[in-house]
């Protein structure tokens, strides 16, 4: 029997790899006066979003020997369409933004707004996995290694709540500017107009599928899952699970939002705009490849002739949070908190 094959063995040997990772990590900047302990946390996913890029291209058929005992008896379900193409995501995309934080870190400039983009995904990908693990078909075939999620989850969340509490990055404004710009209406506003607009729409489309996932009876949602989006009932569960993540937790957020377009100085959006866009992009990302992907059996993969309409709503859903995070870090103005004029004014004459 090869030991490699051996379910105990694959934790033990996960978690001796991974506390290499951490080790070798920290002889790199032991000499160091302070070090940011995000840093040890972006360093170590950088490892993992490697791991993850192989087994992508693994269970492509572009590169082969690397994964395949780790998932007979580690991982099975890193086989599916769905973690497939949440391992691109996070050996690309997440990769990519761990390595620039660190490199901003390094030099000492602002990392805070990539950060949390990076731990918004983080999440997301994590909320989906971990239940879509339990009450999908490899909910029978969970091995010790399963028990490292937790704590794939446990760190992003830890790094979220420590870039939550630090100090934004604020762009100097002057506040007769400020003020301008949150004197005007919601009309005289297109772009935000626009952008509440599709955020209403998010919403209505988020409780649709919510209700498409729980199996709603009636004729539009029986249509709609047997039409248009059979994906949603592939017995992996996570297409499932994820709508129920958007209509729990995506939707009050949005519903936020759009709130946050149209009432000045809610400065909160600078923030959780960043987090959303990081987190819903990463889910739609992995849902719209894995309704289209090979792996995923015929009859629940989207029906060639109604791919225009299905994929427009999805990246429609996917493109929304994106330009209002863009919208928010670009032109903060209305979001921030007023000063009075006559504050200002004294200020100015005071110096």
């Amino acid at each position: 029997m090869d030991i490699r094959n051996q379910p105990v063995v694959i934790l033990g040997l996960e978690a001796a790899i991974l506390m290499t990772v951490f080790f070798m990590v920290h002889l790199c900047v032991r000499k160091e006066t302070s070090v940011d302990p995000l840093f040890y946390v972006f360093a170590f996913f950088a490892y993992t979003s490697v791991a993850d890029l192989t087994n992508a291209l693994e269970q492509d058929g572009y590169i082969r020997g690397f994964m395949d005992f780790y998932t007979y008896k580690g991982k099975p379900y890193l086989s599916t369409a769905y973690c497939i193409l949440m391992s691109y995501w996070n050996g690309v995309v997440h990769f990519t933004m761990l390595l620039t934080a660190i490199y901003r870190m390094c030099r000492g400039k602002p990392f805070r707004s990539i950060a949390l983009v990076w731990a918004g995904s983080m999440i997301a990908t994590q909320v989906v996995l971990i239940p879509g693990i339990v009450t999908g078909k490899y909910g029978k075939s969970i091995y010790p290694a399963f028990w490292c999620n937790i704590l794939f989850l446990m760190l992003p969340v830890w790094a979220a709540v420590k870039l939550f509490n630090r100090p934004r990055e604020l762009p100097i404004i002057p506040a007769d500017k400020v003020e301008t710009e949150q004197k005007k209406r919601l009309v005289s506003r297109p772009k935000d107009l626009l952008l509440t607009l599709a955020l209403l729409g998010a919403v209505a489309f988020t409780v649709f599928r919510g209700f498409v996932a729980l199996e709603c009876a009636l004729d539009a949602c029986f249509t709609y899952i047997y039409q248009y989006e059979p994906y949603l009932k592939d017995n992996v569960a996570f297409p499932k699970v994820m709508m129920l993540v958007f209509l729990f937790y995506a939707l009050p957020l949005m519903t936020a939002c759009a709130y946050g377009l149209t009432t000045p100085g809610c400065l909160w959006m600078l923030d959780w705009t960043l987090f959303l866009a990081g987190g819903m992009a990463q889910a739609q990302w992995a849902h719209i490849g894995a309704s289209v992907h090979s792996r995923t059996p015929f009859t629940y993969r989207i029906p060639k002739e109604e791919w225009g309409l299905v994929l427009t709503l999805n990246f429609l859903y996917l493109a929304t949070p994106l330009l209002l995070a863009l919208r928010c870090y670009h032109d903060p103005a209305f979001f921030l908190k007023t000063v009075p004029l006559a504050q200002v004014d004294n200020d100015k004459k005071r110096k």
